[in-house]
């Protein structure tokens, strides 16, 4: 994983708890092992997920990260999509600091701060934890 990593989970919001509160304990304790700990962005369900890393978000994110448009509307050109949706799309990534505007004159240049995202779908271990609460 490089440093730059965003993690992105689909988990219970009793997990996300458990892992904040373990972090503020090493935090607290002095432990420094968590400091290069990689960003994290957490969903309660893979609908969830689905509805912000959609194929379209997924392409723009790509396409910025590599050909580092100047402004939305580049960005809009290098994906071949209408400015108003590019535009809802990275207003809505910017809501998860999945992607950064950096202002420039009158344009706004969108940044993907990550050199990767890792979407982590677990399939047993959710069946089996969502069976245990129960």
């Amino acid at each position: 994983m490089t440093q730059n990593t965003l993690i992105v989970t689909v988990e219970s919001i009793g997990a996300v708890q458990q892992r904040t509160t373990e972090a503020f304990t090493q935090a607290l304790t002095g432990d420094e092992a968590g400091e290069d700990a990689p960003h994290r962005l957490s969903f309660e369900t893979t609908d969830q997920l689905a509805q912000v890393f959609t194929p379209r978000a997924i392409d723009l994110l790509q396409a910025i990260a590599q050909e580092e448009p100047a402004s939305i509307r580049e960005a809009a050109r290098v994906v071949d999509r209408d400015i108003k949706q590019v535009s809802e799309n990275l207003e809505r990534l910017e809501g998860y600091d999945v992607v950064e505007f950096v202002a420039e004159g009158r344009a706004k240049r969108p940044v993907v701060p990550y050199d990767e995202i890792d979407i982590q779908l677990p399939l047993r271990e959710t069946a089996e934890r969502d069976a245990a609460s129960v």
